[in-house]
């Protein structure tokens, strides 16, 4: 039955279509239309600035494994946003993002209309993987229906779309329509029985698994089972099998087990990865001259290593045919599977060595939260060690972090996922620099009240780069910030508080603050609880040093 409604219900129409249930943003006197139907129909949560808007959607569509949606103002809003699309983009999280525009007759004419801006799509087209203009009532439908596929697409990333005030306000035909199919891959046929074939030979073999494999955790559990070889994953390719596996190395492939593995293996089998720099020692850990690269993206093999056996198509029906591999693992050595179980337990035990009893608040954040629960981990000296790759993750939609590497969005993304599932708590792992960065959204965390600890990691400044200058000779320079009273801080805005200031604090106080079922601040008091036995340093090189 077609009914008629503004541009705001036709919005809240394709978001249930979709299956979203809560949309995150900012009102605006250019898309107060939209902030109104969404309010009434769905939830809205009021954010502090559109960067957040857009890293909380991205929060929610990574711990819900569907579509995130934000809402911002036109130019200066839009311009805020730029820099999570950014995050968004580089993780290819399905968020739709709409923004309002000046009214339809004044676009592109540069006489300064209230929040003009010089060409908005072109800005979103940089950091949006689609992006377009609605420019009538009888195609508004059709180009949101068209962003959220595009969205949803895979490889997927975030979709913008710009809303011409007027636009929003006229009426609209409000027809439902059904989901677009998703568009397959098929990997080419030649390219695939070369691979299996390959996999079928190999008596010491390695999968490295990327984000690529987030949808097909299962078949790569079962392959690595039948196949008995050792797993490395990317930052982003973890979860997908659970890291608690006995073959799952896991993010640790360019520590020196991880190196000397690949140095001995016959052939590696990447999946979804983009052998991002920081991981791979900025592309100098060992890569086998049998390389199996399967990726959507026909870009992607031999893009950073050579791939002699490229197979371009979706992981997870290359999964499915290499499980249908007659005799699959006859030929594997088996010392080389003991190998595999050996080396995760070495990686593992030289890390908690070099971080003493920063090994104690990982043990304790697993303890105090169930197997489900997100962790969603700023740029901090806290995830970067130990939160990237001690902490075992158990599902993929678990590991939220910001994969461009952008401080400030960890907050964002946490009250995002908190919000997609209220059934368990959600962990917010950040340090208060980056939580300076965004330092407002405490306030949308006090009044959304969501189950979510917000674990504060408080060395003074910005502990990573103080580090580095630090182990490179020189003093340490813009590095020192000024901090809150975090307890004080956390009273004036109706928030409980908790403290860490030694080892034997965190199980203890963890469990505590994950069993309150409200949102809580936990400052890791760093000057009481003292150092790393080997202080942490990014993984990036430093020209001529």
């Amino acid at each position: 039955m077609t009914t008629r409604g503004n541009g705001g219900d036709l919005l809240v129409q394709v978001l249930r279509e979709a299956g979203v249930d809560t949309v995150f943003g900012i009102v605006s006197v250019h898309n107060q239309p939209l902030v109104q139907a969404v309010g009434k129909h769905l939830r809205f949560v009021p954010v502090r600035h559109e960067a957040t808007a857009v890293n909380a959607a991205d929060g929610y569509a990574r711990a819900t494994g569907g579509l995130g949606c934000a809402l911002t103002s036109t130019g200066t809003g839009a311009g805020n946003a730029a820099g999570s699309l950014i995050e968004s983009l580089s993780a290819g999280t399905s968020v739709l993002h709409v923004t309002g525009q000046v009214e339809s007759r004044y676009l592109g004419s540069g006489r300064g209309f209230i929040h003009e801006t010089k060409d908005q799509l072109g800005m979103l087209e940089a950091v949006s993987a689609h992006a377009a203009t609605i420019r009538d009532t009888d195609s508004a439908g059709k180009a949101l229906r068209e962003a959220v596929a595009h969205a949803l697409a895979t490889p997927g990333g975030p979709a913008s779309i710009e809303w011409p005030i007027d636009l929003q306000y006229a009426e609209h035909d409000l027809t439902p329509a059904t989901a677009a199919e998703q568009e397959s891959h098929p990997a080419d046929e030649n390219q695939l029985a070369a691979a299996l074939a390959a996999l079928a030979r190999a008596r010491r073999p390695v999968i490295w698994a990327g984000g690529g494999v987030a949808r097909a955790g299962d078949a790569l559990a079962e392959l690595v089972e039948r196949w008995g070889v050792p797993l490395l994953t990317s930052n982003s390719g973890r979860g997908a099998v659970p890291e608690d596996h006995p073959l799952c190395i896991g993010n640790y492939g360019s520590s020196p087990k991880g190196r000397a593995l690949l140095a001995d293996a016959d052939l590696l089998l990447s999946l979804g990865t983009h052998f991002r720099s920081n991981e791979t020692g900025d592309y100098s850990i060992p890569v086998p001259s049998t390389h199996v690269q399967v990726d959507v993206d026909a870009a992607a093999p031999g893009r950073v290593f050579p791939a002699d056996l490229p197979v371009v198509g979706e992981v997870g029906e290359f999964l499915t045919a290499a499980l249908t591999v007659e005799g699959l693992g006859s030929a594997v050595e088996s010392e080389w599977t003991h190998r595999a179980r050996e080396t995760r337990e070495q990686v593992r035990a030289a890390q908690r060595t070099g971080l003493g009893d920063h090994a104690v608040l990982c043990d304790a954040v697993r303890a105090a939260l169930p197997r489900d629960a997100v962790v969603a981990r700023d740029v901090t000296i806290a995830s970067s060690s130990w939160g990237n790759r001690l902490l075992p993750m158990y599902d993929p939609r678990s590991n939220v972090f910001p994969r461009g590497g952008g401080i400030g969005q960890g907050l964002g993304m946490a009250i995002g996922a908190a919000v997609a599932d209220e059934t368990r708590p959600t962990l917010g792992l950040v340090g208060d620099g980056g939580l300076a960065v965004h330092f407002g959204e405490l306030l949308t965390m006090a009044q959304e009240k969501p189950w979510l600890v917000l674990l504060v990691c408080n060395d003074g400044g910005y502990g990573v780069l103080r580090n580095m200058q630090a182990g490179a000779g020189d003093r340490p320079y813009a590095v020192d910030l000024a901090t809150p009273d975090f307890a004080l801080l956390a009273q004036s805005i109706g928030v409980a508080y908790r403290r860490i200031g030694a080892a034997g604090e965190a199980h203890a106080t963890l469990a505590e603050a994950a069993s309150l079922h409200e949102p809580v601040i936990v400052e890791v008091d760093l000057a009481s609880y003292g150092e790393m036995p080997a202080p942490f340093t990014p993984p990036v090189t430093v020209p001529g040093r």
